[in-house]
Order: structure tokens, then C-alpha cells, then sequence
């Protein structure tokens, strides 16, 4: 399973972009929904808007000598490193092949990078999560919270966190770790909740669904926009000293408040009869079942509670979240409307 990486150019040769002081940028997993973001961030910050100022490599986390020999063509300044098996509930599924790529794959590309003789000149960024936190320690959670791992997504996730911070500390790199609490966006994942809640609010809401099939309701997530989490990781690496950062809204929902506020968008009032699995969500005004629950997508190990404390981030950086919760729900549910219309079958 490949992950496309991208290299930005500044100048349509390496000596035009040489001359001109701009950087280059390697994203790994740039056709993610912060790949996208982050590519349209570097556009806008560093105005390159000509033709052929974006590459496209194909290349695997989980292969070295790929990893190598891109970095050694594409010579970048900053390398973000996005690529991973984000899914948490997939992540059992499949344990192996995340831990390779989500965890041993942080470590080739500092190695690679190393390996090329750039540490000193290439600023890293790592995608650390707040599933790191688990069973939670502390609320609300920020940088010295202790991690508890849940699945085998956030268990090497927490690998790749203390591989960037070693390799820091023991050979003087510009590595941080962004500890993003849930992003979400129009660009998520069909498999992801959040996604699955508006893509099927928009599909009854146009008459082409009559329910969705959710697993827990009242897991509690602190849920931001992606558009606004990759300006920080853009930030962290403008930063003169590298470092680790919780980003996220100091804000915390549940699943069924998720639900409630996308379905609120069209109108609708969600009424909850029942408990556990054998729950539902009717229509209010009508009594029509909209929402019912299935063990299928509950995972073994639950992440009951995450809310994050970003104070350090906007005292360091200046960064803070800008696009509330309800925006976020709003756009996504417009956003799944407007694709609805265009092809049902999307």
C-alpha cells in the first residue's frame, strides 16, 4: 500500500529556487484531508501558483531505500510527515502493518534523512494524536499528560512521538510533534464518524436514506478543522526551536451531539428512545427511525473522553483555533448536500 509524496518547488529549477531563498516542502500522504489543506497553505504562504510547482512521488513508509532516494532528489527544507493507517477501528484489523508503517515508518524517514546528510538543514514535522491519550490521565490533556494507548493505531503513534523526541535530543534535529486532537472537514474520509454523520444526514435529508448505523454515541471528542490544525503544523516548523504541541479547540462533544447538531442543520430534532445497542434516534416531528446503534462498530478498547488544552500553542506559536463546532458540522453537511445533488451514488 503506497503513500503519494509531494514535493513543492518554489521556481520552476532547483537553481531559480535556490537563488530565490524559498523552500521546498516533502508531504507524505498528500492525498489525505491534511495533505490537501496543508498543500493550498504552502501555495498561499509561499505564492507559488505557476505551473509545475508540484511533484508528485510515489513512495511507501514502510520501504527505506524509496524514502532515501526521494529525499536525496527532492533536497527539501521541511518534510511533513502525514502518511500513516489512520483509521483507529482498522487499526485491529490490521495491527502489524500499522505498527510498520505508523510507527517503524517515522523512524526510516528520520533515518533517510540522516542517511542523505540533511539533519542538520531539514526541519521535520511528526503527526502525533490525541488517541495517544487513551484512558485518559489528566483533563484536560496537553504536552505532559501521560499517554495510554488503545489501539494499535495510538500504540505506535506513541512510538513515532519518542522517536522524534530521541532524535532530537540525540543528534540535535529540528523534529516536533503535533498532537492534534479530531480534525475534521467536507475532505474526511467516507470511513471515518464524523464523515459517515453528515454523508447520511445529507442522504435522508434528499430522500436517498432512511437511517444510519452508529456504534458508540457517547464517546466525547474535542473536534476542530482541519483548515485550522495545518496552519499549525505549518507554524511549528516556522519556529525557531522544534518542539512538541497539543493542538485542538479546549472543547469537548459526543458522538450524539454530533448527530443532533447535524441533523438540527436540516431541520430535524433527534429524539434518543432506548438504551445501549438497542437505542434509536427518531425523527421528533414524526417519529421516523433515523438512527440506530450496532456493536459492529464499537472497538475492543474505547476512548470514552479527549479534550485538549492548547495554551501552550498560542503562547509559543500564536496559534489558536478559529472555526467553531457548529460551523464545522454546518459546512460538512452542506458540503455532503451539494455532492448528493450532483451524484447520488458518491
Amino acid at each position: 500500500m503506497s503513500d503519494q509524496i509531494c514535493k513543492r518547488l518554489n521556481g520552476d529549477t532547483d537553481g531559480e529556487e535556490a537563488k530565490s531563498g524559498k523552500k521546498k516542502a516533502l508531504v507524505t500522504g498528500i492525498t489525505g484531508q491534511d495533505g490537501s489543506y496543508l498543500a493550498e497553505h504552502l501555495y498561499a504562504d509561499r505564492a507559488t501558483h505557476k505551473e509545475g510547482s508540484m511533484i508528485l512521488h510515489y513512495g511507501d513508509l514502510t520501504d527505506s531505500s524509496c524514502l532515501v532516494k526521494i529525499i536525496n532528489q527532492v533536497k527539501p527544507h521541511e518534510i511533513y510527515n502525514l502518511g500513516a493507517m489512520s483509521h483507529v477501528k482498522v487499526s485491529f484489523d490490521l495491527a502489524e502493518y500499522t505498527a510498520d508503517v505508523d510507527g517503524v515508518g517515522t523512524l526510516r524517514l528520520l533515518d533517510a534523512i540522516r542517511t542523505c546528510g540533511m539533519a542538520d538543514s531539514i526541519r521535520f514535522y511528526q503527526a502525533s494524536t490525541s488517541e495517544m491519550f487513551g484512558k485518559v490521565q489528566e483533563i484536560p490533556q496537553k504536552e505532559t499528560t501521560p499517554f495510554y494507548p488503545r489501539s494499535p493505531y495510538a500504540a505506535a503513534k506513541v512510538y513515532a512521538y519518542w522517536i522524534v523526541v530521541n532524535y532530537r535530543e540525540a543528534y540535535g534535529m529540528h523534529a516536533s510533534n503535533g498532537i492534534l486532537f479530531n480534525h475534521e472537514s467536507p475532505r474526511r474520509g467516507f470511513n471515518f464518524v464524523t464523515r459517515k454523520i453528515t454523508r447520511s444526514v445529507a442522504k435522508i435529508h434528499l430522500g436517498l436514506q432512511e437511517y444510519m448505523t452508529l456504534g458508540n454515541l457517547d464517546s466525547k471528542r474535542d473536534w476542530g478543522h482541519a483548515r485550522d490544525y495545518v496552519k499549525g503544523m505549518w507554524m511549528m516548523m516556522q519556529h525557531d526551536e522544534p518542539g512538541d504541541y497539543v493542538l485542538s479547540t479546549n472543547e469537548t462533544h459526543s458522538v450524539r451531539e454530533f448527530v443532533e447538531e447535524a441533523f438540527g442543520h436540516v431541520g430535524v430534532a433527534i429524539e434518543w428512545q432506548g438504551k445501549g445497542v438497542d437505542e434509536i434516534g427518531v425523527d421528533k416531528a414524526t417519529g421516523t427511525k433515523r438512527v440506530m446503534i450496532s456493536e459492529r462498530y464499537y472497538r475492543p478498547t474505547e476512548v470514552e473522553f479527549l479534550l485538549g488544552d492548547y495554551s501552550k500553542a498560542q503562547k509559543v506559536l500564536g496559534w489558536k483555533p478559529d472555526i467553531k463546532f457548529n460551523e464545522l458540522v454546518k459546512e460538512m453537511v452542506d458540503a455532503d448536500i451539494s455532492l448528493m445533488k450532483k451524484n447520488s451514488n458518491a
